[in-house]
């Protein structure tokens, strides 16, 4: 779970989280759940040339921030294929659900941008989250 709290850039005229800012927090949350698992993004494309790009996305927005909020954003990884995972993403404030996400990213070499298979050991301890 990571938590973020709403600042006035994230904001619109309206006085609410502007829609395009719970991309930035669901980004950052799945971000903060590959470094959970032991390995930056940068690290990971400076030691295995690989990256990690958005490649399907839908977000239901259920509810409003606002300013000076504390955001709690949850990361699940529901499918892990040989290229590719699915999140499970939800943004929370309490225990009210804001936005609920479905996000597709492709595993890719970073030196080409050419599709490649997940390091063997990020799936190995994905799919061992599962079991746990």
């Amino acid at each position: 779970m990571h938590s973020c709290r709403v600042y006035w850039e994230d904001t619109d005229a309206g006085g609410v989280v502007y829609h395009a800012s719970y991309i930035r927090f669901l980004e950052r949350a799945r971000s903060e759940w590959l470094r959970s698992l032991g390995v930056a993004q940068g690290e990971l494309r400076e030691r295995e040339d690989v990256l990690f790009a958005v490649c399907g996305m839908q977000v239901d927005f259920l509810a409003p921030a606002r300013l000076d909020d504390v955001l709690s954003v949850s990361v699940l990884v529901t499918r892990a294929r040989l290229a590719s995972m699915v999140f499970a993403q939800q943004v929370c404030c309490g225990e009210r659900v804001l936005v609920e996400a479905t996000v597709r990213a492709a595993c890719l070499t970073a030196s080409t941008f050419r599709s490649r298979p997940l390091p063997a050991w990020l799936l190995q301890t994905i799919h061992s989250l599962d079991k746990a």
